[in-house]
């Protein structure tokens, strides 16, 4: 069967659960409203351009943090793979940052940048900045020896074989870092603004928690929940593919 046949058939069985579970009264409304009130909170959303804006402020955070991150985080994993002092040393630190979740960093970012947009974009450069640079590291560290010393046996040394072999080798890696670390920089995001003034999705996700609107809570998560599909798998799933079977890493 077709994976995306697939897919509807479950989602189609999922709100139908949902749905006739509202009916039947198996839970009480506030604790999961039905389909409907779900529906018209979205549909209220968007009529008065709320969700809209939300959508906006979002993704300008969220592009200019993962941006900030990707650069940081390949300058970083390009030195640790070519120093093994700075590997030994700071490449222990960024191991053990990339365990710490990004909402931690929170409380710190507010104390230092106050409650605004410095904070929020804080949290998602932290996000997705250690995930890329481990990536590209282990990516430059695995390039085939044989790919190197072919190269040197024709010349190639210093940038030049950086330029022209270890890096276009280790692409493979640094797209997958670059996919990572976006869905780490998105759930980064989300936590940051749930203290962030707004907009943004997370806050107005803590102010209809606030509010009990647990029907806008639950359409929110819906449209956080969509928007990661979407990007992950229309956009980051087939460039990594995509460079995968260049590379002949999968058929």
């Amino acid at each position: 069967m077709n994976p995306t046949i697939k897919r509807i058939i479950f989602f189609a069985v999922l709100i139908t659960f949902w749905y006739t579970g509202s009916k039947l009264e198996w839970w009480l409304p506030i604790i999961l409203p039905s389909p409907e009130k779900v529906l018209e909170a979205l549909v209220i959303g968007f009529e008065d351009k709320t969700l809209i804006y939300d959508l906006i402020a979002s993704f300008k955070r969220l592009a200019v943090g993962l941006g900030i991150s990707l650069v940081i985080g390949s300058a970083l994993g390009v030195l640790l793979a070519k120093s093994k002092t700075a590997d030994e040393t700071l490449g222990t630190v960024v191991l053990a940052l990339q365990s710490v979740p990004s909402i931690v960093w929170l409380p710190l970012a507010i104390m230092w940048f106050g409650m605004n947009e410095k904070a929020v974009i804080f949290v998602v450069v932290l996000g997705g900045t250690f995930v890329m640079t481990l990536n590209l590291r282990m990516g430059i560290k695995n390039v085939s020896p044989l790919y190197i010393k072919a190269a040197r046996t024709m010349g190639s040394t210093g940038w030049d074989l950086f330029r022209r072999v270890i890096f276009p080798a280790s692409i493979p890696y640094a797209v997958t870092g670059a996919r990572l670390a976006w869905a780490f920089a998105w759930r980064a995001l989300m936590a940051g603004e749930l203290l962030s003034t707004g907009p943004g999705l997370g806050y107005t996700l803590r102010y209809a928690s606030d509010f009990g609107n647990m029907a806008l809570v639950i359409g929110v998560m819906i449209i956080i929940g969509v928007i990661g599909t979407i990007v992950d798998q229309l956009i980051f799933q087939r460039i990594e593919k995509s460079v995968l079977q260049r590379w002949g890493l999968e058929s």
